[in-house]
């Protein structure tokens, strides 16, 4: 028996997330399907992240047991071959049975594009937020920085939610400005459901002047889902993927700076 490990992207937009949902195209369906064509036996695939419907990822990494002896080069271009369009494998390595996608990961990191300007997209639909009254950088930057360190996030948590502890470690929360798009950055040991889309809304309420920026302190120390904005699109937000132990020597994400 084998364990593999593969990276992957993929636009969320053609499929109603990661996880398998009966008579409903998945993420997760998708791939096993066409691993199990090439390894002639069912496949059951670990997730480093499952993303919602309509989530991006730049870098997913997932692992999967197999018996079939195949080259690497088969579970890359051959799983490509089977995969939808909007869904490829970007490289396949061979672990220790240890080894676990969502277990072994230390942090996980998302990233969420947001175009502001009167006329929404055309060329990035689908693939931006968007959002129309004018933002301001610099109140949004001050309020991210509340967010760092470890906190108990429930306000920003989804109801239906199932993560154990609503306590996490948030090491990365910042907002920068390139022209028209405003890009949120968010690291942390694990996220809630919802919430980067969560944080990504409150931050829009301090960037529209809606809030002052400490105005998010107070939203976050309430642990009050009923206190805090809206929950944000996905068209956006994509997941930057896992961070592991350099140990078990996995290729780093490469080219997030296009996005």
């Amino acid at each position: 028996m084998a364990r593999i490990v593969l990276g992957l992207e993929y636009d969320g937009r053609p499929f109603h997330g990661w996880q398998r949902q009966k008579a409903l195209p998945t993420l997760q369906e998708s791939l096993e399907l066409a691993l199990a064509q090439i390894a002639n036996h069912p496949v059951s695939t670990q997730v480093a992240g499952r993303t919602d419907t309509g989530v991006h990822a730049a870098y997913q990494v997932v692992h999967f047991d197999t018996t079939a002896q195949r080259p690497l080069s088969a579970w890359v271009r051959g799983v490509n071959c089977l995969l939808p369009p909007a869904m490829a494998v970007r490289w396949a390595r061979e672990v220790e049975e240890g080894f676990h996608a969502r277990y072994s990961a230390c942090r996980r990191r998302y990233r969420y594009l947001l175009l502001n300007r009167p006329q929404r997209p055309g060329l990035w639909a689908g693939r931006v937020g968007w959002f129309h009254p004018p933002l301001e950088l610099q109140p949004m930057q001050e309020a991210a920085q509340c967010l760092l360190g470890w906190h108990d996030f429930s306000a920003f948590r989804a109801a239906e939610c199932q993560a154990k502890t609503p306590v996490k470690l948030l090491t990365q929360a910042e907002v920068r400005q390139d022209g028209e798009l405003f890009i949120f950055e968010f690291e942390a040991n694990a996220f809630l459901h919802h919430m980067v889309r969560n944080l990504v809304g409150n931050l829009l309420f301090v960037g529209k002047g809606a809030w002052p920026a400490s105005h998010l302190k107070t939203v976050l120390e309430s642990c009050d889902r009923s206190c805090s904005a809206m929950t944000f699109t996905p068209d956006g937000l994509y997941f930057l993927g896992p961070r592991y132990d350099p140990a078990f020597e996995l290729p780093e994400p490469s080219m997030l700076s296009l996005f």
